[in-house]
């Protein structure tokens, strides 16, 4: 990924230098277990930090020049940097280049779910702030772009912020299947020691042992991963194309930060545009196309082909990158999102009362009247209040169907938005809003 859409702190988890860490990491916990099980002991430990300043990247690409493999080329390096011989001599035994490179790659994916899973909370906060501020902040509830009935924003933004906890679940998940790894060797069966061997070996790396593996761990878990991350991006796109809707001219009830000599076009000077919100509706349709290649990752041939290898070096890093930069970028749309309470009254009325059709049509049905019958009543007065100028409730008046079954007081109710409010309210606690 381009460093324009990516942050400091993921990058580093994803560089090529934290790869090469993790792989370390993992053949030193599988050279403690076959110590022990060969009972030698190793003369002159060394921690993983210290190999990881001798077994570079540079020294492992120069490498991989002749050997053309780069899990040889690595392992290469790293016997020549272990000073005990005993050690050096055990290093991989029974191994293949996936038990090292699977295991690295889920050491990579948990700590980057792990930063995910921070940013989502940091973004579930700034939605809780803005609709705890706005429950009481009336505005057009929208279906098919047109308006329906009233709702507040402290309500919209309760959808979002459920939406965002179900992210943060989601990815959770994600750690818990992504959370297993395996040092069973080139078919699953074991090169040298045993299934005992190979749990206490990934209880040094917080993994859990992949109940059948073949050489590879199933990429199953790997597909739901992406997948996982699919759904953040599309629930970040979903929030961000509402921002740019309700930010358009003709509506105007909300508008992203616009900064003291910030430029909205080369060309024209007045313009104020949504180009963070645009920005992540473009990443996202990056962010999901890679799910679709995760999933053809899964059928491999027999007990594994190297097919998915070069994909997932791509598709995992440029995914968690996105998807951590949008995050971030959201959030900072939230903490400066400008929301006009008086506009969102302005619109919602602008329809001058249309947008309470259905309590009247229930006030009729309660007040005696079959459903067809008083569907057709109100609709027929909502087509004259949409030809005309008169408010809806002074044409309901007018109407002598209307007047035998509904008082003036009875159909004045009907047009107070805030009797919802106890509604939105408790809708508004079930979203963890409360």
């Amino acid at each position: 990924m381009i460093e324009r859409y990516s942050l400091p702190e993921m990058r580093r988890i994803w560089s090529p230098e934290s790869r090469i860490r993790k792989m370390i990491e993992a053949e030193l916990a599988w050279l403690a277990v076959t110590a022990r099980a060969k009972g030698f002991e190793i003369a002159a430990p060394v921690s993983a930090e210290a190999l990881a300043r001798r077994v570079t990247i540079r020294k492992v690409r120069r490498r991989e020049t002749r050997t053309r493999h780069e899990t040889v080329a690595f392992l290469e390096i790293l016997q020549e940097s272990v000073r005990d011989k005993n050690a050096a001599r055990f290093l991989h035994y029974g191994l293949t280049s996936q038990d090292i490179l699977d295991n690295a790659l889920a050491l990579q994916t948990l700590e980057a779910l792990g930063l995910l899973i921070s940013d989502w909370k940091a973004v579930a906060a700034e939605i809780r702030r803005l609709s705890r501020r706005h429950r009481g902040t009336w505005m057009a509830g929208r279906t098919h772009g047109v308006h329906a009935e009233p709702i507040t924003f402290g309500l919209k933004m309760a959808g979002w912020h459920a939406e965002a906890l179900r992210n943060i679940a989601r990815l959770k998940r994600s750690a818990e299947e992504m959370g297993y790894g395996k040092f069973s060797g080139a078919v699953g069966l074991f090169g040298a020691l045993g299934p005992a061997d190979e749990r206490r070996a990934l209880g040094r790396l917080g993994l859990r042992p992949e109940p059948v593996a073949t050489q590879v761990i199933p990429r199953d878990r790997h597909a739901e991963c992406m997948a996982a991350l699919a759904l953040s991006a599309m629930a970040l796109e979903r929030f961000a194309t509402e921002i740019r809707h309700l930010q358009r001219t003709e509506v105007l009830e909300v508008e992203e930060a616009f900064h003291l000599g910030q430029k909205g076009s080369s060309a024209m000077p007045h313009k104020r545009n949504p180009v963070l919100s645009e920005n992540i509706c473009g990443l996202a349709r990056l962010a999901k196309a890679q799910s679709s290649a995760a999933l053809q990752n899964g059928s491999l041939w027999h007990e594994r082909d190297m097919s998915h290898s070069s994909v997932e070096r791509v598709i995992f890093q440029d995914v968690f990158l996105l998807l951590d930069f949008m995050l971030a970028r959201f959030r900072e749309i939230l903490s400066g999102l400008r929301v006009d309470a008086g506009r969102m009254r302005q619109n919602l009325h602008a329809l001058r009362g249309l947008a309470f059709s259905e309590r009247v049509l229930l006030a009729l049905i309660d007040a005696g009247m079959d459903r067809k019958s008083a569907y057709g009543v109100v609709q027929k007065n909502a087509m004259r209040c949409w030809s005309g100028q008169a408010h809806f409730s002074e044409v309901l008046r007018r109407d002598p169907a209307v007047r035998r079954r509904l008082s003036g007081r009875d159909l004045a109710r009907c047009f107070e938005a805030e009797a919802a409010g106890r509604r939105a309210e408790a809708i508004m606690r079930r979203g963890g809003v409360g």
